[in-house]
């Protein structure tokens, strides 16, 4: 379906389009915006993985202890 796509005559069209739309002083800027970011959005995705992998929660520490109040307390019950 999408062999085709990005043919140099496809390509070229959507240059002229662009350029038609946002004229020769413009398109610099929104190229130099959009490769900003999408090598924000990689690097977020980078480190977004790279904490998953390095940081396991750990068991044992006060946010996964069970709470106990009198009602479920096992020295209490008899």
């Amino acid at each position: 379906m999408g062999e085709g796509l990005f043919q140099p005559m496809h390509l070229l069209l959507i240059l002229a389009i662009a350029l038609i739309l946002f004229g020769p002083k413009r398109l610099p800027e929104l190229g130099k915006g959009l490769g900003d970011g999408i090598r924000a959005l990689k690097e977020s995705m980078k480190d977004h993985d790279t904490k998953a992998e390095t940081k396991p929660q750990p068991e044992n520490t006060p946010e996964n202890k069970p709470v106990i109040t009198p009602g479920n307390n096992p020295e209490n019950k008899a």
